[in-house]
């Protein structure tokens, strides 16, 4: 019987709807992985008989509230937070902070539930959660993201501990951001430990953190070209974003070999058909990160590249794609155009970033298709070494941890074909072993615990 006629997952997903109103992408992570989950699980009975997936698909908790702040103008301003702590069964609660207007209950229980078995991936003792505010940081004061960051921590520093949950940086919050919750949480409880991941190299961070979640999805990629024989070394490749992902994404492609040719943000992307080289991307780093600005600016910089304005990268020709901006950013027409024009392989350092259609067209094209929840694993493994330095007080070097994320992005990759096997082909699917390899190691934990 298919998947797509097994009356299980057809009540369960009407179950998840029904409990889920106004949560669309919600639903939708839930019904990516529960396709291969019940085929999976349509023989194994102690799964369905203590209701594992019911149980991983409705968060341990959902926390949400207020916080409030002022602006530079003495005006009192009011946003709403949110921790949601999915499943703890095979270690803390781990996963980042957003901030971004576009935050809301849907999207990070989403994104929690996606922790869960992205976490599962790495190896490490690592549960799943996520977090965040529809507060935007662009436009706004270093004093008055300060004073957002201390107010969102005054009352999250009661959800989260080095042992409970152990948040991180996210779209909107990167080591500046991190610095001042980690600031204010050391004020309220007198404790220096653990609690943030993403912090300064001065007080307790890990080098190739911030590296961590772009290099590893160039890794995924290199790993799933290699296993059939193929390199990155020349290809012509497509990027989106421009933020922290997107930009080491670019400089690991550049120390492999790889032609990247784009970058984006929300006003549109650049084409640099000479590629973007590594003083380019200093360029960009410093444009993005200290001078706040937009891409477009850099096609009046840089000769022979051009701007697109209110458009998306995936038209333009390539033999690799990596989406690297945000979810639900490349659909089914975008997969047929990549497709007609040749792409070979995707690696995704975004969180979700395609669309139930888009993944259904790479996996029928046969395409090498790296999912989110295994490709971008490399900034949560980074996390959980950075964890592990906290926990011991000590530091290790670059190229220990240079060497660690290697070996960590191979791990996945494994995990992901030993069980993403295509039965008559030697072909993997990587979405299924994700969700498969992810699964399995939480729920036989739950199963450990009883009914808890």
């Amino acid at each position: 019987m298919a998947v797509s006629d097994h009356v299980g997952y057809a009540e369960f997903m009407e179950g998840v709807k029904k409990r889920n109103p106004g949560q669309p992408e919600f639903v939708q992570a839930v019904g990516e992985v529960a396709e291969d989950i019940f085929d999976y699980i349509a023989d194994k009975e102690v799964y369905h008989e203590y209701q594992i997936l019911r149980r991983l698909a409705e968060p341990d908790r959902v926390v949400s509230f207020r916080v409030c702040w002022e602006d530079d103008k003495n005006n009192i301003r009011v946003q709403r937070g949110w921790r949601v702590q999915n499943n703890n069964a095979i270690g803390p609660y781990k996963g980042g902070i957003r901030f971004h207007s576009s935050v809301n209950q849907s999207v990070l229980k989403f994104l929690a539930f996606e922790q869960t078995f992205k976490n599962s991936l790495t190896g490490l003792p690592l549960g799943g959660a996520k977090g965040g505010a529809n507060f935007n940081p662009k436009g706004k004061s270093e004093h008055e993201i300060m004073r957002f960051c201390q107010s969102f921590m005054t009352e999250l520093y009661r959800h989260v501990g080095e042992d409970t949950d152990i948040p991180a940086g996210d779209i909107g919050v990167g080591a500046r951001e991190i610095g001042y919750m980690f600031g204010q949480y050391k004020r309220i409880t007198n404790k220096f430990s653990g609690v943030l991941t993403g912090k300064g190299l001065e007080f307790g961070g890990s080098r190739v953190r911030t590296e961590a979640t772009g290099y590893g999805c160039v890794y995924f990629a290199h790993n799933m070209l290699e296993r059939v024989g193929r390199s990155l070394d020349g290809k012509i490749c497509v990027v989106s974003g421009s933020g922290n992902v997107a930009t080491h994404a670019v400089e690991k492609l550049i120390q492999l070999g790889g032609k990247a040719v784009t970058l984006s943000d929300s006003e549109g992307f650049i084409i640099d058909r000479y590629g973007i080289d590594r003083e380019k991307l200093q360029w960009v780093k410093e444009h993005k990160t200290h001078r706040r600005g937009r891409i477009s600016e850099y096609a009046k910089v840089f000769r022979g590249s051009e701007f697109h304005e209110g458009k998306r990268p995936w038209a333009v020709p390539c033999q690799i794609a990596f989406p690297c901006a945000t979810q639900n950013e490349l659909n089914g027409e975008d997969a047929q155009t990549l497709i007609g024009n040749g792409c070979e392989c995707i690696s995704e350092g975004a969180n979700m970033p395609t669309t139930l259609k888009g993944i259904k067209s790479f996996k029928e094209a046969g395409l090498l298709y790296g999912p989110g929840k295994a490709a971008n694993a490399g900034g949560v493994a980074l996390s959980g070494l950075e964890m592990s330095q906290n926990a011991a007080r000590l530091s290790w070097d670059e190229e220990q941890l240079q060497q660690k994320l290697q070996e960590l992005m191979r791990g996945i990759h494994d995990r992901c074909v030993e069980r993403g096997g295509i039965a008559g082909s030697d072909r993997i699917d990587y979405v299924r072993g994700s969700n498969i390899a992810g699964f399995v190691k939480v729920a036989d934990a739950m199963l450990a615990y009883g009914v808890v």
